[in-house]
């Protein structure tokens, strides 16, 4: 009855009918190999006179090039015919990609083989081909290469005398790239460091083939290793010498003019408070008590804008640079050392140019006044953080009674600041002892302590009131072009998954009211100070927030709460503060609103070179935490346990802060899961469960300097309460 009926239903179908059942269902399956009896039962019954119409519709699609004949009578979909996306490619160190499609919740996966040799970051077009029945993930293959965006990369050299391999660091390049030697190649020799280009992969080479762009240096060697990161984001670490030559043609005279165009500082006490390893001193503090019993303090920044002009090769630099870089052992300047270290560094007995911030206060550090213009100043001091750190706690020193001031008003502004709804993460900062060739010798921390504090109450005061000056009329918005440092509200998903994992640590946060998440997460990290999960909460709780970047479109900085804020005071390392230098003096000279896509686009490109030189920074952190743990292969250590994916479980040891990573299938005790939703590694035999925040035993197996890379082998799971370790058998 069922074939008869299946007959009846296939004589009535039209042929354009039978197409659509057809192709539908080879679209739903397309990597499958099909048969004309499979085909055939779709529409009808697997009659012949039935088979050869399919036979029939199956020639006209070949011919059409929507399907292809494969093996044994059977044929499949041609993947150019599916519905395909644009979106931007991922390489991972498999050689599969993962491509981002805007609008799809998740990204497609494509294997190697269907890659169609894409690179990472190349925009292409995505055709889904299947959804992976184990884990539901959406699996595609690359039918077209949109754009080749530039690739170039750092890696090692294979040298075979005419032809070369470089063996990439990045990990999002997984395959040795060949280059050709020929009489214009470089001089190179065999496991130097270079900088290389990739030209070119046609879909029938082996590899992706390149041209060497400079030659860095040996492998291991410290100046070839800072030289390899820098140049693996895309980072300078010189200047070329026509910025230099520019830089050394600008006038260091003080004018009659100048001084006549300047509010005169240089009778008022002024000093700097830097790092005791500071070579430029780019910002001064000034204070003097008035005749009404009110302080009138001074914040003196460079006046960097005044050396460097538009058009100019210096501020061309600067521009494309955006901001220095600080490497593990090093800075690299915005700007020239005739800029950074002479002109614009607000040194001890030099009267220097400077912008400045000038606010009148009383002792309970309330704004009664501000001013903001143009200065010349006379430093009468330079104060390292230590220093100054000394004279407040002992109340003795040089310029005692200005140095206790400035922190007591300081405090107050910080305490008002909290009450407000800032947000405070306090995190040990790492630093290495580095002997003279670089090598890692130690660790130690950094500690804020109040003298860092006083400095950054008032470069934040400086930043929030010149922002609020140029950004608002009375209480609207003024409506003239600014940059502004913004600071979006923390992304609610992010917060319930945070909120879901320090309950796990018996701490409870309200994430409901955005108002209330500030004064939650200040209450949370001021009850795990101290505490083993202090680290990894800390972390974490970042995570949780939104990124800051620079734009002309003013939301407020939700971390600090201030409605209105900006970068001012740092014109010597970040070319924001350049910006907003010439836009304040232009809008006190009574100029109109300056282009807002100009200014815009140059916000982009600097929050975008703030990314890759914090990228850069944590780089040349981890190639020296890897080379402190070389020595120490076999080695056990505590730690905790700092993140966990689907490949592997991160822990930072506790006594230095060093974080590694023990391989899922190193784990030969059981086979681990990843529970997402609970930061948990699980095993399937055991049900012995890994959670972020666990202490861990752990020892060295690993150290790759070329990856930057620290594999650990778990030993066990410390008990908190006992200290105990409980060995993986």
């Amino acid at each position: 009855m069922g074939k008869k009926r299946n007959k009846e239903r296939g004589a009535i179908l039209s042929a354009e009918t039978r197409r659509e059942l057809v192709l539908g269902h080879m679209r739903h399956d397309p990597l499958r190999r099909h048969t004309i009896r499979e085909l055939t039962l779709l529409w009808g019954d697997g009659c012949s006179a039935n088979k050869a119409l399919t036979a029939e519709l199956m020639k006209e699609l070949v011919e059409e090039g929507v399907v292809s004949p494969a093996s044994r009578g059977r044929f499949m979909i041609n993947i150019d015919s599916l519905p395909s996306w644009q979106g931007i490619a991922r390489l991972q160190t498999t050689g599969n990609l993962y491509v981002t499609v805007e609008g799809f919740d998740e990204d497609i996966m494509v294997n190697a083989d269907d890659s169609a040799h894409a690179l990472d970051g190349d925009v292409v077009r995505v055709s889904i081909v299947r959804t992976r029945r184990s884990s539901g993930r959406v699996m595609g293959v690359v039918t077209e290469i949109v754009e080749r965006v530039p690739h170039r990369y750092v890696g090692t050299v294979e040298y075979h005398h005419s032809y070369a391999f470089i063996k990439a660091d990045s990990r999002r390049m997984p395959h040795d790239i060949f280059v050709k030697i020929t009489p214009d190649t470089p001089k190179v020799e065999d496991c130097q460091k270079v900088l290389v280009e990739v030209d070119d992969w046609d879909v029938n080479s082996r590899n992706p083939i390149g041209h060497i762009v400079e030659v860095l240096g040996y492998a291991g060697d410290n100046e070839t290793e800072m030289h390899a990161i820098l140049a693996e984001f895309g980072l300078p670490y010189r200047f070329d010498e026509e910025v230099e030559e520019d830089a050394r043609a600008i006038s260091g005279k003080i004018t009659a003019a100048d001084y006549a165009a300047r509010r005169d500082f240089r009778g008022v006490t002024t000093f700097t408070i830097d790092p005791d390893d500071a070579k430029d001193f780019d910002d001064a503090l000034s204070i003097r008590h008035t005749d009404e019993g009110l302080w009138e303090v001074g914040v003196h920044i460079a006046d960097v804008t005044h050396y460097v002009r538009p058009g100019s090769v210096v501020e061309s630099e600067a521009l494309e640079r955006a901001t220095s870089v600080y490497l593990v052992d090093r800075t690299i300047p915005m700007l020239p050392e005739r800029l950074s270290n002479e002109l614009c560094s607000l040194r001890p007995g030099e009267e220097k140019l400077c912008f400045s911030a000038v606010f009148t206060m009383n002792d309970q550090a309330d704004i009664l006044d501000s001013w903001f213009g143009r200065t010349v100043i006379l430093s009468d001091r330079r104060f390292t953080y230590a220093e100054a750190q000394q004279i407040i706690e002992t109340v003795h020193g040089d310029y005692a009674t200005e140095v206790l001031k400035l922190n007591e008003l300081a405090q107050i502004l910080r305490k008002d600041r909290f009450a407000k709804g800032a947000i405070g993460f306090e995190r040990e900062e790492v630093r290495f002892e580095l002997d003279e060739k670089g090598k890692p010798l130690g660790v130690k921390f950094k500690i804020a302590k109040e003298s860092n504090q006083l400095i950054e109450e008032f470069m934040l005061l400086a930043n929030r009131s010149v922002a609020e000056f140029v950004g608002k009329r009375g209480r609207k918005a003024s409506g003239r072009t600014f940059v502004y440092r913004i600071h979006d509200k923390p992304d609610s998903e992010k917060l319930a998954r945070f909120s879901d994992f320090v309950l796990k640590f018996g701490h409870y946060i309200k994430t409901d009211r955005p108002s209330a998440v500030a004064k939650e997460m200040n209450r949370l990290m001021k009850k795990v100070k101290g505490s083993v999960e202090e680290n990894v909460i800390s972390i974490l709780a970042v995570r949780a927030m939104a990124k800051a970047v620079y734009s002309t479109d003013n939301i407020g900085h939700y971390g600090l709460a201030f409605p209105y804020y900006t970068h001012f005071t740092s014109p010597i390392r970040r070319y924001p503060d350049m910006m907003v230098h010439r836009l304040l003096a232009d809008y006190l000279a009574g100029e109109p609103s300056a282009d807002k896509a100009t200014y815009e686009k140059l916000c982009e490109h600097s929050s975008e070179m703030e990314i890759k030189a914090a990228e850069a920074e944590r780089a040349s952190i981890k190639y020296k935490m890897v080379e402190f743990m070389e020595d120490k292969i076999g080695m056990e250590f505590d730690g905790h346990i700092s993140g966990i994916s689907d490949w592997g479980i991160f822990v930072e040891l506790d006594d230095t802060h060093i974080e590694g990573m023990v391989s899922m299938r190193d784990m030969t005790d059981d086979f681990y899961n990843f529970d997402e939703a609970n930061y948990a590694a699980v095993g399937k035999r055991t049900g012995r469960r890994f959670m972020l925040g666990d202490g861990v035993r752990i020892c060295v197996k690993q150290a790759d300097l070329r990856r930057r890379q620290l594999d650990f082998e778990m030993v066990g799971s410390i008990d908190f309460a006992t200290g105990r370790v409980h060995k993986i058998e």
